[in-house]
């Protein structure tokens, strides 16, 4: 397969370390081999056998699917029994782990040098294995590789939303056709002034994530900790240009249930605060400046005032609009 053209970051190579006694940058690992794909389930099973039969139909067989169930609804161990594949593995959490309890336990399950965590709602198209390997391939140094997504409805339609148009226009890089290849401070600010990966898309270096593994002290925001963590550390994000993913967006997220509730951004807050100041010491101040107006987490709560008003809830317009007018610190 030849491989698709690259594009470095302009602002060069993956960080070198810095005056403060950076890490160094994140090292090549082993040669590309099988890609695991970690489903942590809880939720929805039609859906979730949706995601599995999306795996099954993968033209590039070398995948092995993991299965961690943090629920209890009946007839799913005897489901997957009946599949006969020995690529699928199965397995029920003895007691419930919660959404970042059980991201930490597929990280530990981890086996191979690269991995997916697949939302238990959400699709690979048949060419996702095949597009992934080859990016890792291209770039093997990287610790993170994001492909092209289409967003897609509850009922499995082809959607649009807002958030996603932001994401798309005024953060996500401009799309070529090529891969990318991005890396350092410009990252890092860019992803904390608007976040425009679609988290269980990606691709990840296992050794790299067993390192930092998920924050226990989050929940909602989780992903774009390690996200930043990693980036800090000097690792590179690979931009896949190709679409392999369908991503489900609907009403009944845990995110859209806690951002209506505050408590999305209480995290955010808290977050945001608490990587500025790591970032500062760390020597990026531009991307500290970005953490500490994160304006598209900003934007995101005012385009939910709506739906608070139809849903009577003076609480949550209230908490949404502190939010998004409070100054910056």
């Amino acid at each position: 397969m030849t491989a698709v053209q690259q594009a470095s970051d302009p602002s060069g190579p993956s960080g070198a370390p810095s005056a403060t006694g950076a890490p160094a940058p994140l090292g090549i690992p082993a040669a590309l081999g099988t890609l695991d794909i970690m489903l942590p389930h809880y939720g929805d099973t039609a859906l979730m056998q949706d995601a599995v039969r999306s795996v099954l139909a993968q033209t590039d067989p070398d995948w092995r699917l993991t299965v961690v169930d943090d629920g209890t609804e009946p007839g799913v161990p005897e489901w997957f029994a009946a599949l006969g594949d020995p690529r699928v593995r199965y397995q029920r959490n003895a007691r419930n782990l919660g959404i970042t309890g059980n991201f930490r336990q597929c990280v530990d399950l981890v086996e191979s040098a690269h991995f997916t965590m697949l939302g238990s709602d959400d699709l690979l198209l048949p060419t996702y294995v095949a597009t992934m390997r080859a990016a890792v391939a291209a770039v093997p140094g990287a610790v993170l590789y994001q492909p092209g997504v289409e967003v897609i409805d509850e009922h499995g339609r082809p959607a649009t939303t807002l958030g996603d148009e932001v994401k798309r226009r005024l953060y996500a890089p401009r799309h070529t056709g090529r891969r990318r290849v991005l890396s350092g401070e410009p990252l890092a600010a860019n992803l904390l002034g608007g976040n425009w990966l679609y988290f269980p898309s990606i691709v990840w270096r296992a050794d790299a994530v067993k390192e930092i593994n998920f924050r226990e002290d989050l929940s909602v925001i989780q992903d774009l900790a390690l996200i930043i963590e990693l980036i800090r550390r000097g690792g590179r994000l690979v931009v896949e240009p190709a679409t392999a993913f369908r991503y489900r967006r609907h009403s009944g997220s845990l995110s859209s249930t806690e951002a209506l509730s505050g408590a999305r951004f209480g995290e955010a807050v808290r977050f945001f605060h608490e990587v500025a100041g790591d970032l500062d010491r760390h020597g990026w101040p531009r991307a500290a400046r970005a953490a500490r107006r994160h304006l598209s987490m900003r934007l995101h709560a005012l385009t939910m005032v709506p739906g608070a008003l139809r849903l009577r809830r003076p609480d949550a317009v209230r908490s949404l609009l502190r939010y998004a007018l409070t100054p910056a610190r």
